[in-house]
C-alpha cells in the first residue's frame, strides 16, 4: 500500500517540483493550494503526511499544523520555508511539526526526511498498538486477579458461628490484591473449635493457589487431616495439631510446589478452656492473661514442606475466662518506618499489653493503628493478618469491608 503525501504550498512551481521528486511507486499524492484548502483536503484524502509551506494567503502554515494536530497527532507534518531563521523552526516545532525543511531544498533531502518521518510514524502506530493490546491484557489480567482476591477472601472467616464461650475477631490487610496469608476458625464438634493460621512464601497468584488448596484441606469435612472416621461413638476423632503437622508436611513438599508455608494450629475446647496446638515455624502466638501477664505458646516444629527432619511437638495450655490467644503473621513482625526500623516483636508485645482489658475489638484497632502510625505511610512489605481468641466470652462476628482492610465487626 502506497504512503499518502499531501502537498500543502501556495506556489505552483513548488508544487510541481515536489510531485516530481515522489516516486509515483512509492507514493499517492494531493496537493492544495492554500491552508484552507489544504484543511479540506486532509480530511478527504487523509494523508500519512503533510508537506506544509509557512508562507501563506488566508491561513499560514502554522494555523493549518495547529488545526491537524487538534484533530489528530498521527499524522506527520514536515514543513517547507524559505525562511531559515531558527525562531521559525522552534515556533513549527513548538505547534506540532515534526521536521523543518529549508528552500531551496534537495531531492535527496526531502526523500530522507519523509522517509524518516514515515518509518517514524509507522513505528509510532505499532507502539501504539502494542500499549493497546498490553492495556487489555492488563485490565484482563486486573480482572482476574480481583476475582481471585473475592475468592481468596471468601475463604476468610466472614460469618462465625456462636461458639459457646469464645470471641474471635480479626484483621487482615494483604500487601497485594491477593496473597499467601489465610487463616480461620473451624468447628470441630460441639465442644471443640479449630483454628490456624497460614502464611506461604512469596506473594501474588502462586502463593494464593498454595492457600486455597490448603484452606479446603483444613475443612472439616475435608479429606480426613483435621477429623477422621472412627467405628467407635462418636463415629469420628480430632486429629491432633501435631498429626496435622505431620500429614501437611507429607502432603505439601517443597518439590511438589516450590514454595513452603508456616503454620499454626490450635485446638481448643470450648468447655473446659483446655487449648491444644502446635506451630511449624509460624510467629508464636502470644498468650494474654486476663491480670495482663504475656506467655508464648512455643511448642512446634520446622516449616512445612521439608519432609519432617524434626517431630512437631505438641503445646497444651489451660484458658482461664478472659485469658486471649493472639495469632498474627511475620507480615506484622517485618514492617518498617521510613528509617528502616522494624516494627518487631517487643513493638507488638508492648502494644498488647497496652491494651490492658480493651475489648477484643478495640484491641485489634489498636494494634492495627500502632502498625500504621509506625510505618507512617510506607506500603506493606508483606500481607498482615492478626487473629484474636478470647476464651469465657459469648460473641459473634460479621465481616464488612473495608478497601485495604478486612475487619470483624466483634
Amino acid at each position: 500500500m502506497k504512503d499518502r503525501i499531501l502537498i500543502v504550498d501556495d506556489s505552483p512551481d513548488v508544487r510541481i517540483l515536489l510531485k516530481r521528486m515522489l516516486p509515483a511507486s512509492r507514493f499517492e499524492v494531493e496537493e492544495a493550494a492554500n491552508g484552507r484548502e489544504g484543511l479540506a483536503q486532509k480530511e478527504s484524502f487523509k494523508p500519512d503526511l503533510v508537506l506544509l509551506d509557512i508562507v501563506m494567503p488566508d491561513i499560514d502554515g502554522f494555523a493549518v499544523c495547529k488545526a491537524i494536530r487538534d484533530a489528530d497527532n498521527d499524522t506527520s507534518i514536515v514543513f517547507l520555508s524559505g525562511k531559515s531563521d531558527s525562531t521559525d523552526k522552534v515556533r513549527g516545532l513548538e505547534c506540532g511539526g515534526n521536521d523543518y525543511i529549508t528552500k531551496p531544498f534537495d531531492k535527496a533531502e526531502v526523500l530522507a526526511r519523509i522517509d524518516s518521518q514515515l518509518k517514524i510514524r509507522k513505528l509510532t502506530r505499532e507502539l501504539k498498538d502494542a500499549n493497546r493490546v498490553l492495556t487489555e491484557k492488563q485490565k484482563a489480567l486486573d480482572d482476574d486477579l480481583n476475582a481471585a482476591s473475592g475468592i481468596q477472601q471468601s475463604l476468610l472467616p466472614h460469618h462465625v458461628p456462636d461458639f459457646q464461650n469464645l470471641t474471635f475477631g480479626w484483621r487482615f490487610m494483604p500487601s497485594y490484591l491477593i496473597g499467601g496469608d489465610i487463616f480461620n476458625i473451624i468447628r470441630l464438634d460441639e465442644d471443640h473449635v479449630g483454628i490456624y493460621m497460614i502464611d506461604v512464601a512469596g506473594h501474588g497468584v502462586p502463593a494464593a493457589l498454595i492457600t486455597v488448596s490448603v484452606s479446603q484441606t483444613l475443612k472439616p469435612d475435608g479429606n480426613g487431616l483435621t477429623k477422621e472416621r472412627t467405628y467407635e461413638t462418636p463415629g469420628y476423632r480430632i486429629i491432633s495439631p501435631g498429626a496435622l503437622m505431620e500429614a501437611l508436611d507429607r502432603e505439601y513438599p517443597i518439590e511438589r510446589f516450590g514454595r513452603y508455608f508456616t503454620i499454626v494450629y490450635l485446638i481448643m475446647n470450648t468447655v473446659t478452656g483446655v487449648l491444644t496446638y502446635s506451630n511449624a515455624a509460624h510467629p508464636m502466638p502470644v498468650l494474654i492473661r486476663k491480670g495482663g501477664g504475656i506467655e508464648l505458646l512455643d511448642k512446634g516444629g520446622t516449616i512445612i514442606g521439608l519432609g519432617g527432619p524434626v517431630p512437631f511437638e505438641e503445646g497444651e495450655v489451660s484458658l482461664k475466662a478472659s485469658d486471649r490467644v493472639v495469632l498474627f503473621t511475620d507480615g506484622v513482625l517485618d514492617c518498617r518506618n521510613p528509617e528502616g526500623d522494624l516494627y518487631g516483636e517487643e513493638r507488638l508485645y508492648s502494644a498488647l499489653r497496652s491494651a490492658g482489658r480493651k475489648t477484643v475489638h478495640e484491641l485489634l484497632d489498636g494494634l492495627v493503628h500502632s502498625i500504621t502510625d509506625f510505618c507512617r505511610g510506607l506500603p506493606f512489605p508483606d500481607d498482615i493478618s492478626i487473629a484474636v481468641i478470647e476464651y469465657g466470652t459469648r460473641g459473634t462476628a460479621h465481616i464488612p469491608h473495608i478497601p485495604g482492610e478486612i475487619t470483624d465487626g466483634d
